[in-house]
């Protein structure tokens, strides 16, 4: 549960401050609705967007093998903006954000949006370290070993040896 919320909130963030931008750099009026469409576009970001794009590549998988390396590219390319779109779309519909123009309102955020998850990926797992740390000091919980990159790596490893999770480990030395 700690995981997701962490998650949810890091992410969370970071699109109410892409939003925040797309308003900036577009004649959408976003506002306060940033908040709430926030909301809206991390839940359609961690839930909907993987099935969406999962079945929009499934589709493109069919004729790979007639395209170019370029063209297959291109095609990679056109699906993430289309992904991008939808979501757009959707949280234009379900929140407060107001679009002007077809252009500037509709086609020119969801680049924004791609450019946006392209930054979240490069950094998302000092991001959820850093608020795991802080959900943790929040809720006065003990933090982890494995918020570090370096010893979820070697508990990974140790779970290669043998087979058996931290937790597992754990357990079978408190009963013997």
């Amino acid at each position: 549960m700690k995981k997701w919320i962490v998650r949810f909130c890091s992410l969370l963030v970071f699109n109410v401050v892409v939003l925040l931008l797309i308003g900036w750099l577009t004649p959408a009026r976003v506002g306060w609705a940033a908040l709430w469409a926030g909301i809206v576009m991390t839940a359609l970001v961690i839930w909907v967007k993987p099935v969406v794009t999962r079945w929009f590549r499934g589709m493109a998988a069919r004729s790979a093998a007639q395209r170019t390396k370029v063209g297959e590219k291109v095609v990679q390319g056109l699906l993430a903006l289309a992904v991008a779109f939808l979501v757009w779309i959707v949280t234009v519909l379900l929140s407060g954000v107001n679009v002007h123009g077809w252009f500037w309102g509709y086609l020119l955020p969801p680049v924004i949006l791609i450019i946006g998850w392209a930054v979240y990926d490069l950094v998302d797992d000092k991001v959820e370290a850093q608020a795991s740390a802080l959900y943790d000091k929040a809720t006065g919980a003990q933090a982890t070993d494995a918020t570090t990159p370096a010893a979820a790596e070697q508990s990974g490893r140790a779970e290669l040896r043998d087979g058996l999770t931290d937790e597992q480990r754990k357990m079978l030395d408190d009963l013997g």
